[in-house]
């Protein structure tokens, strides 16, 4: 299983209704893509302080590497980053992503 794991850092102006806009695009995928387990989505709720501003996050479980690649190159993933990308603190910048096979 790998399990895709994504931190962001939202731009002030960027609002609580726009976040769950991207969001919900990138949830919506789960019903266009074979292999997704399982999504979630949220603000960071860590006390440690360690988050270095990455403010909110969503992690994907795929059942394999495979089912993660065909994610990264479908065309709705792909508009979806983009606005994605674009609500972020310095675009790519504002932007973390971590895949662990489990």
């Amino acid at each position: 299983m790998i399990r895709h794991c994504v931190f962001a850092k939202f731009r002030a102006d960027v609002s609580d209704a726009q976040r769950e806009a991207i969001f919900g695009e990138l949830r919506a995928l789960q019903h266009k893509l074979d292999g997704v387990i399982a999504m979630g989505f949220g603000a960071n709720v860590s006390p440690e302080g360690l988050n270095r501003d990455f403010g909110h996050g969503f992690t994907m479980d795929f059942v394999d590497a495979a089912a993660r690649d065909a994610y990264l190159v479908h065309p709705d993933h792909k508009a979806a980053g983009a606005r994605f990308v674009a609500a972020l603190e310095g675009g790519r910048e504002g932007l973390l992503v971590v895949d662990l096979d489990l």
